[in-house]
Formats: structure tokens, sequence, C-alpha cells
């Protein structure tokens, strides 16, 4: 019974911890989100719980398994990790859930301390000091516009060029419809984070033939 006791302490330590890092993915609005991050959590206890106890005392080597833990994880990592228009996504998504394999592995090891500081310091780093200082570095963003003027598309695309670090790409399209021609643009430029997102609105409201169709 005592047993059973500790090792549902261990896999509730790796749930709650994983958990709340797989929370604040969700929150972002990644694809590896809250269920990725506990699993991922829970695994990596249970493959050490398993190491400890499963195979008699003789046998005993958790450190084999650890080290199996930490290279395998890299399968989710670089599914998590996207390379499109010469830009890279998904690295601290992947890095995410490199850190809360490691966080279950303490948990499973029963150093809930030691979890929980690293929870802790991960969280610290993904929302508070990115609170903080959300100047420094800089973010890609995925503009699509369309608009009826092609010299209205031409004066914004200079306006951002001017106002961003890098246009990455830009590609426009002219569709036909009932109601004339019909531009949109694509534009992937690199920005300072911050509120640029309200700057690009802005923008917008300068120009009456211009909507927005997405900003990621």
């Amino acid at each position: 019974m005592e047993m059973i006791l500790e090792v549902t302490l261990r896999f509730s330590a790796a749930l709650v911890f994983g958990g709340i890092i797989g929370v604040e993915r969700e929150w972002r609005a990644k694809d590896a989100g809250f269920r990725t991050h506990f699993l991922v959590a829970l695994g990596s206890a249970l493959f050490c719980i398993v190491s400890q106890y499963g195979f008699g005392a003789e046998m005993k080597d958790s450190s084999r398994v650890a080290a199996q833990v930490v290279s395998g994880i890299g399968f989710l990592g670089a599914g998590t990790i996207i390379f499109q228009r010469n830009v890279v996504r998904g690295l601290t998504t992947a890095a995410g859930l490199w850190v809360t394999a490691a966080i279950g592995l303490a948990c499973g090891s029963g150093m809930f301390s030691v979890a929980a500081i690293a929870t802790t310091l991960v969280i610290l780093g993904l929302e508070v000091l990115n609170a903080l200082i959300p100047s420094m570095g800089t973010s890609t963003v995925m503009l699509t516009f369309t608009a009826t003027s092609k010299e209205s598309v031409k004066n914004l695309v200079n306006q951002i060029k001017h106002d961003c670090i890098e246009l990455c790409s830009y590609e426009l399209k002219n569709r036909h419809t009932s109601q004339g021609n019909l531009f949109e643009a694509n534009l992937q430029i690199k920005v300072r984070r911050g509120k640029y997102n309200e700057r690009l609105i802005e923008y917008m409201d300068e120009f009456d033939d211009v909507n927005i169709s997405s900003i990621e």
C-alpha cells in the first residue's frame, strides 16, 4: 500500500507540473498543449518508476532509462518544428516538451522539489520575463490582406517595410471578382516583440479599401 501511495504521488506530481507548462502552451494556441505535455511528463515518470521497481532490486538502473527518455523525446520535438518560407517555427514548444520530459523523470524519481523549481523557472521564462521585456528579441508575423487598389497595396507594403526589421517574403495575387479586381497580399515580416499587431491594424485604418484576412 505504501508503494502504491508513493507511485500515485509521483504520477500526480508529474501530471500537475507537466500540465502547468501545457496550459501555458495551450493559452498560446500551440499545437502541443495541455494533453501533450502532461502525457510526456506522465510517460517519463512511468519509465522512471518501471526502471526502479519493475525488474527487481538487482536490475535497478534508472540512469539508463533516463538517457533513453532524453534521446527518445526528440521525435516529438521534431514533430513540432516547422520550416516554412525560410522561417523556423515550433522551437520553443519542442524545448518545452524536452524539459517537460525531464520534469517527469524528476517526479518519477521522487525529486518533487526539483520538479517544482524547474516548472516555476519554465513558466517564469515563458511568461513573466516575456511580459517584462517584450521588446527584446524578434518574432515573425505572417500578414494577409486584400485591397481593391494596387496603389493601396504598394503604399501599405512600403509603410510596413519602413517600420519592420525585415520583409522576409512578399507575394501578390490578383483575383477577378464580380466587383472588379481584388489584390491579395501575403507578407512575412520580422518585427520586434511587442504590440506590433496593433500597429498593423492602425496601418490598415489609413486605407479604406484594405481588409485584413489574417495575422499570425
